[in-house]
């Protein structure tokens, strides 16, 4: 029999491979694309919705699948969306049909979005406030971070022996935690009686609205730009009429909730439009290929991973507010050192230390971002919470890669387009910045500092 402290760190295990699961998919298929392409003869638009068919779905279903899992049982909704997740991940490594292959990435991105909401929850009515909920929330901010650059590296090497081992490779992780999960997480409770007031119209126009505003961002589609504009306004309309609204417009009166998750926002456009042109230049200028790619960033997750360990006692020290700007004035500076890659950029002396100092900035400034947007907000609410902040960085992630991937192909052939990318994402990581200084300065419910190991 597992002992309570034993349980409680047995499911933060399993809830935090779960999301390194989510976050790695987002990564895992960009290095294989081309292999796919080659084997089945697909045209560039089908290959596309490869990646853009996860992304739209996860995206536009999170703040669904956070409310979901508050009123149908956060237990019960994580594990049947990891249920499908794998199920999912075994059909798409069966398949030679293009379409097929997206539906199956569609359906991914729709598991993991209740997924990772669902996680989150469970990991915040878990642990308790104070040290003990700020370590475990700054594990979990560290193995979705983790997750992308993990994915990048395994892609390559799986890559080199057969495309098909990228959609084979969750599915034994995935159901070990499903075999191990009933035994660590909590039970659900009896359903919330508000299901039966379940806002279904704000539900349809929230989800339709983030939907097209992702597929806008990662196409580049202004008609959709507009839609999601019109759904996202009905939507406010709604719940500021609705007795049980999906998502209460009352939660972001917290200068933490909004300031949270405008600046994750933020973080997301610096960091992942980032990667993208920095994955580029080091493939189209230096020549690397998807391996060498995946292993030059490696030092950058080394750097995330051991300044998040440490991110509690910062947190504790500094505050929220102070903590993720500094973060993100650091990983601001990471980016604007590579600024100083040209055409024949040192990898020891130009590359790797922006890569590091990178990854420090964003090792501080994630974990706290994550920490502020739920501790901000009650038990019963986690859910909401989750889906926000996860939202968020979805959002920004397809502004961050739309903005580089329009300079890049505006820009004249040479470095002079790679440079505009970075300082562009620089310019996101400096107003996330001022948004943790001027929205996260009140120190938040348990986030004090963890005690020494």
């Amino acid at each position: 029999m597992v002992k309570p402290d034993g349980r409680r760190q047995l499911a933060l295990v399993l809830l935090c491979t779960a999301v390194f699961l989510d976050s790695m998919d987002l990564s895992l298929m960009g290095v294989a694309l081309p292999a796919i392409g080659r084997d089945l003869s697909l045209p560039e638009g089908t290959l596309q919705w490869l990646v853009s068919g996860y992304a739209v779905t996860y995206g536009g279903f999170l703040l669904l699948g956070g409310r979901l899992a508050d009123l149908l049982g956060r237990r019960r909704i994580f594990l049947l969306s990891l249920t499908v997740f794998a199920a999912a991940s075994l059909v798409g490594g069966l398949l030679s049909d293009g379409w097929m292959l997206v539906i199956t990435r569609v359906v991914k991105g729709l598991a993991a979005a209740l997924t990772a909401p669902a996680a989150l929850s469970l990991i915040t009515t878990t642990f308790a406030e104070g040290s003990q909920r700020t370590r475990a929330l700054g594990v979990y901010a560290l193995a979705g971070a983790t997750g992308y650059s993990g994915g990048l590296i395994a892609s390559g090497l799986l890559t080199e022996v057969s495309w098909r081992l990228v959609f084979f490779l969750p599915v034994p992780i995935a159901l070990l935690v499903l075999i191990v999960a009933p035994m660590a997480l909590p039970k659900d409770g009896s359903p919330d009686r508000a299901i039966r007031r379940f806002d279904t119209v704000g539900a349809v126009a929230v989800t339709a609205g983030v939907l097209s505003l992702v597929y806008a961002l990662t196409e580049t589609n202004w008609p959709a730009g507009g839609a999601a504009m019109v759904l996202l306004a009905g939507f406010v309309l709604v719940e500021r009429r609705q007795r049980f609204p999906l998502v209460p417009l009352r939660v972001f009166r917290s200068r933490t909730v909004s300031g949270a998750n405008l600046a994750a926002l933020a973080w997301a456009c610096a960091t992942i439009g980032w990667q993208f042109a920095a994955v580029l230049y080091l493939q189209q200028v230096h020549g690397y290929s998807a391996l060498a790619t995946g292993l030059g960033i490696l030092p950058m997750g080394v750097a995330i991973m051991v300044t998040a360990k440490h991110v509690g006692r910062l947190i504790g020290r500094w505050g929220l507010g102070r903590t993720a700007t500094v973060g993100m004035l650091v990983q601001a500076a990471g980016i604007l050192l590579f600024l100083r890659a040209g055409t024949d950029a040192d990898y020891a002396g130009v590359l790797l230390p922006a890569l590091v100092v990178h990854g420090v900035g964003n090792g501080l400034s994630f974990p706290t971002l994550n920490i502020a947007a739920v501790s901000a907000l009650s038990d019963d609410q986690q859910g909401l919470a989750s889906g926000l902040i996860t939202s968020s960085v979805q959002i920004g992630a397809g502004i961050g890669v739309a903005v580089p991937a329009s300079l890049l192909a505006a820009a004249a052939p040479g470095i002079d387009g790679y440079r505009v990318a970075f300082l562009t994402a620089a310019c996101f990581s400096l107003v996330g910045a001022a948004l943790a200084h001027f929205g996260l300065r009140v120190r938040t419910r348990g986030t004090q500092a963890p005690a020494p190991a």
